[in-house]
């Protein structure tokens, strides 16, 4: 009899945690007993950080074992490749994989479905997706898990009714700066031939990137193409910018500025940055910490920093909840006032990295709409960095890198895909 590999669709607001508990450890979910007496394994970002700290903290590698490259040093996508083969390796009757697919590039997506695919007949699988587009071929059984509870699907159109369409757009318009904004070169940022090497790998090759006051970009490329180290440069992190002709907000790099000189001028959001909320911060106070550059507040504010915070809380619709701790929130509203916090200020620059990673279709739809407003009604300029093609993103340009043998090459992309003249 075939193996009858499952799909569970999942939203920010079901319990994934206790799911994926329940799989493991017991008491089996319904329409899972086939999994008494049986030995499964999970696959999930928070597995792949319990490696990487288990490297830095005690030097000791389990899933690079053998060889000199750390989890560090690798890609999203050689990462996941390297706790897949660990997993499977160990031989278990079934997998649980955690939205497997995030934060790969569509080669990569593909290449990961082949693997999986080449085992669906050897070990029974349980994805759970966040988005629909990511559902490979060999599922035969879909459910949905609303809360608590799975819901078994006779056939994918059922679906639809689990998964409610976002509020639309955002109604008023953003925020004014809280003060006004100092004069802006232009460009605000440029690279002129910039390369970078880590230990004699060619990562960056001459690459030529100028951003302009008020341009919405996008950043592409796949898993390892330099994209990381790009933001590194412009964010001022990175020590190879040093002796380049790397322009950032009208200074050249290693001309006396400080770091912090250059960060005043961003504003920036990556997921991981959640982690450092932890406490009893309000929404209304995660908001003004974004005016303070703090975590958490440790003064009274102002009353013009209430009243810009309680706008920025009214355009998201989240004005009642402002004395709602940030932590009790699902993970799309997290995502849409960490976005707020880092535009809080109109910052020259707004970088936001893999903001959706994660995210059920309807709260990416969500964060997309917000940044788009932010695109159209401000002056900021934007980098959006995201291996997905997110439906409805509207960036002027693409910046795309693409590895060519010695280091990725850049050029500019109209977002349909067709090359600048």
């Amino acid at each position: 009899m075939s193996i009858r590999h499952c799909a569970v669709f999942t939203n920010n607001r079901s319990d994934k945690a206790g799911l994926i508990s329940r799989l493991l450890e017991g008491p089996l979910p319904q329409g899972f007993s086939s999994l008494e007496g049986k030995r499964g394994v999970l696959f999930s970002k928070l597995e792949l950080d319990r490696f990487i700290e288990e490297e830095v903290r005690h030097d000791q590698k389990v899933l690079t074992q053998g060889t000199r490259q750390s989890l560090q040093s690798m890609s999203s996508g050689e990462r996941k490749r390297a706790l897949l083969r660990h997993l499977l390796a160990l031989e278990p009757d079934y997998l649980v994989l955690d939205n497997p697919f995030d934060n790969l590039d569509s080669t990569f997506q593909q290449t990961f479905k082949n693997l999986l695919a080449e085992r669906s007949d050897r070990i029974l699988m349980v994805l759970l997706l966040s988005r629909r587009n990511d559902l490979v071929p060999f599922i035969s059984r879909h459910a949905f898990l609303e809360g608590d509870r799975l819901l078994y699907l006779n056939n994918l159109g059922e679906l639809a009714q689990y998964l409610p369409t976002g509020k639309g757009p955002f109604e008023g318009e953003i925020p004014a700066a809280p003060e006004a904004r100092a004069s802006m070169t232009d460009p605000l940022v440029e690279l002129k031939k910039v390369s970078v090497s880590y230990e004699g790998k060619p990562i960056l090759k001459d690459i030529d990137w100028k951003i302009r006051p008020g341009e919405f970009w996008q950043l592409t490329g796949r898993n390892g193409s330099g994209k990381t180290t790009v933001l590194s440069m412009i964010t001022g992190d990175n020590p190879k910018g040093y002796g380049q002709e790397l322009y950032l907000f009208g200074r050249r790099k290693g001309s006396g500025e400080s770091v912090w000189e250059i960060k005043r001028n961003i504003g920036y959001f990556t997921p991981a940055m959640i982690d450092r909320f932890g406490g009893y911060h309000p929404l209304e106070h995660m908001l003004i910490s974004g005016l303070t550059d703090s975590i958490g507040l440790y003064v009274k504010p102002t009353e013009a920093q209430v009243r810009i915070a309680r706008q920025w809380l009214q355009l998201l619709g989240l004005n009642r909840y402002r004395n709602t701790y940030f932590h009790d929130l699902g993970a799309g509203l997290q995502r849409l006032v960490m976005c707020a916090r880092a535009m809080i200020k109109h910052p020259l620059l707004l970088i936001l990295d893999e903001p959706t990673a994660g995210l059920d279709d309807e709260s990416a739809a969500l964060f997309v709409s917000l940044v788009n407003k932010i695109g159209s009604e401000s002056q900021t300029s934007i980098i959006y960095v995201s291996h997905r093609e997110e439906p409805g993103l509207n960036p002027q340009m693409v910046f795309h890198l693409e590895n060519q043998g010695q280091g990725s090459r850049g050029w500019v992309v109209r977002p349909a895909g067709q090359a600048m003249v």
